[in-house]
């Protein structure tokens, strides 16, 4: 099952560490399968606020996710971000194959009022 690297990362003035960090951030995730869905696109809020720009890295699993993350490549640059842009980042599970809503609607249905 696919996992996700979701990040909301808000605006920074140009640096030239995050751009080095563009650069070499692409090397760090690829030898665990992991791919771009997401980066530098434009985005249309819809509802809430969300300020800055979004970022989605598909992995083949959570098992690469992580070890993408604790990696010596990745935790050697991600301070090259992190000074100067402030953010939030999440790893997520994707759904399953044939995953269906409906067993999860059905199960809230059945759970008692309250819970």
């Amino acid at each position: 099952m696919p996992a996700y690297a979701v990040a909301h990362l808000r605006e920074a003035a140009p640096h030239s560490e995050i751009a080095e960090y563009i650069e070499r951030v692409t090397a760090t995730f690829e030898p665990y399968g992991g791919r771009f869905l997401v980066h530098g696109a434009q985005h249309e809020v819809k509802e809430g606020e969300w300020a800055g720009h979004v970022v989605i890295i598909e992995f083949p699993g959570i098992t690469e996710a992580r070890a993408w993350w604790d990696s010596p490549a990745y935790r050697e640059i991600a301070p090259l971000r992190s000074r100067h842009i402030a953010g939030d980042i999440i790893l997520v599970d994707g759904v399953p194959e044939g995953y269906d809503p409906g067993v999860t609607a059905k199960s809230l249905r059945e759970a008692p009022a309250g819970e």
